[in-house]
């Protein structure tokens, strides 16, 4: 996250191009990859890119709904599990797991809970519902520590207020990569990406 503090979802993804997709992202400075479980034979694609990419690249699960999960995630070799809501539970077991956890949260209660629980960052979702305004409100409480990452819509030219209003990352899903796009046009989108993003620490 130090570099390019960009999560890649993967929604759709199967597990015959998932190597492919893998390495468009890496060589375009991508380092943190999840495919959501309500993508076709998810366990398989993230097992897939967990023994492919290297060892520096953080490869999990989103959409983690049950508790299962946390562990099939964790016996592929995923280490991040990403959640579209804040259940504490779920939290809690994937850091009993040793395991990365960002939940999704809409509420300053739901993630000052989710923080408690363990979570290493939280998942500001979706983040067309909660603009940049509503953002910079919760920095000022949230502890300053505490990783905010907006996910839900958002776009290159959309990251810089959300930055301003103290967005440590994003998740970027249809933006980046939807389900037999090309891998070219999926390196094209990545680099636009991390291209907007190098440009705003720049300035």
């Amino acid at each position: 996250m130090a570099d390019l503090p960009l999560i890649a979802i993967l929604r759709g993804l199967t597990p015959d191009n998932a190597e492919a997709v893998g390495n468009a992202l890496v060589e375009s400075g991508f380092r943190v990859i999840e495919v959501p479980l309500n993508s076709p034979d998810p366990f398989r694609s993230i097992e897939i890119l967990a023994r492919s990419l290297p060892k520096n690249v953080l490869v999990g699960a989103g959409t983690v709904l049950r508790l299962e999960d946390v562990s099939g995630v964790h016996d592929v070799g995923g280490k991040l599990i990403v959640m579209p809501h804040a259940d504490l539970e779920v939290i809690r077991t994937a850091k009993e797991a040793r395991l990365i956890c960002t939940p999704g949260v809409a509420t300053p209660t739901e993630a000052f809970a989710a923080l408690k629980a363990g979570a290493d960052g939280i998942k500001i979702f979706p983040a067309e519902g909660i603009p940049p305004v509503i953002v910079k409100a919760w920095r000022a409480v949230l502890p300053k520590d505490a990783i905010v990452l907006p996910v839900g819509g958002i776009k290159p030219e959309t990251m810089k207020s959300y930055v301003e209003a103290g967005a440590n990352g994003f998740g970027l899903g249809s933006a980046l990569f939807t389900p037999g796009m090309s891998v070219e046009d999926i390196r094209r989108n990545a680099k636009a990406f991390e291209q907007a993003w190098r440009a705003l620490r720049a300035g």
